[in-house]
């Protein structure tokens, strides 16, 4: 057996067209939970780059194949990406993303059946006011029960110091 028809044989996962949104990643086999399935892969690119590229891309909507480290640099799954950046967004997702050394990996939260479309909360954050204008561009399709209808990070509110107000 060849090594690519091992690597097929193994995946636990293939991309299709999705009833959410363009592409998805589904699960092919039962994946248990917390199996790590994909690491998110891509060029590594500096935050300044990442907005250049955004914009010269007709702006932030093409941030969701982005990926934000702790160190501060961006995965571009746009570049040199890999299946993972099909994985869809969802406000109650089946998997969630790890960061182990510099690494982004999607592991599974709960079991997933064969069939079953991946997805992960992108829980994307944007320093400026979620205006309905914004929260509308990062619409979310997921059409969960606990649907928030963006894939926006809600906005840390701050207290107001009692002394002060």
């Amino acid at each position: 057996m060849s090594t690519r028809a091992r690597t097929a044989a193994a995946k636990a996962y293939e991309v299709r067209k999705s009833p959410v949104h363009g592409n998805g990643v589904f699960a092919l086999k039962p994946i248990g939970v917390g199996e790590r399935i994909i690491e998110y892969r891509g060029e590594r690119i500096s935050w300044d780059e990442a907005t250049r590229r955004a914009a010269e891309a007709g702006g932030p909507i093409n941030h969701t194949f982005y990926f934000t480290l702790a160190d501060g640099r961006v995965i571009d799954g746009g570049s040199h990406g890999n299946a993972a950046r099909w994985i869809n967004h969802a406000c109650s997702p089946n998997c969630e993303a790890f960061e182990d050394e510099g690494r982004v990996y999607i592991h599974a939260m709960r079991d997933i059946a064969p069939g079953e479309e991946l997805n992960y909360n992108y829980a994307l954050i944007y320093d400026e006011r979620h205006t309905p204008a914004l929260k509308k561009l990062f619409a979310c399709r997921c059409g969960t029960p606990g649907c928030t209808g963006t894939m926006l990070a809600p906005k840390k509110r701050t207290k107001k110091n009692p002394a002060t107000a």
